[in-house]
């Protein structure tokens, strides 16, 4: 099995900047791609921000020049630096990862518990 904890979440100013980690722990695992996600009362969640094993990357047109989606495989951690904040991007964001587990031949999604981001004056 695979846990992932998020943190960084709070509230900023429009503007502002904000910083969201997920860390993965568990038995032995190898991760491949890892995603951020966002939902809003009343709304879909959507797909934010890509990064595959290899390091490519792919971004929301909502978000593409303001986010950006790193990760730091020796640590099992993928970040998301949220720069210029929107009240539109008022959310929670959910990280996801793929990843198998040692003793099993199967992909598997895992999901965090989400962190709450509110961009307000």
């Amino acid at each position: 099995q695979v846990q992932l904890v998020e943190s960084g979440g709070g509230l900023v100013q429009p503007g502002g900047s904000l910083r969201l980690s997920c860390e993965a722990s568990g038995n032995g695992f190898s991760i491949n791609d890892m995603n951020w996600y966002r939902q809003a009362p009343g709304k879909q969640r959507e797909l934010v921000a890509t990064i595959t094993s290899g390091a490519g990357t792919n971004y929301a047109d909502s978000v593409k020049g303001r986010f950006t989606i790193s990760r730091d495989n020796a640590k099992n951690t993928v970040y998301l630096q949220m720069n210029s904040l929107k009240p539109e991007d008022t959310a929670v964001y959910y990280c996801n990862v793929v990843a198998r587990v040692r003793t099993s031949f199967l992909l598997q999604s895992y999901w965090g518990q989400g962190t709450q981001v509110t961009v307000s004056s």
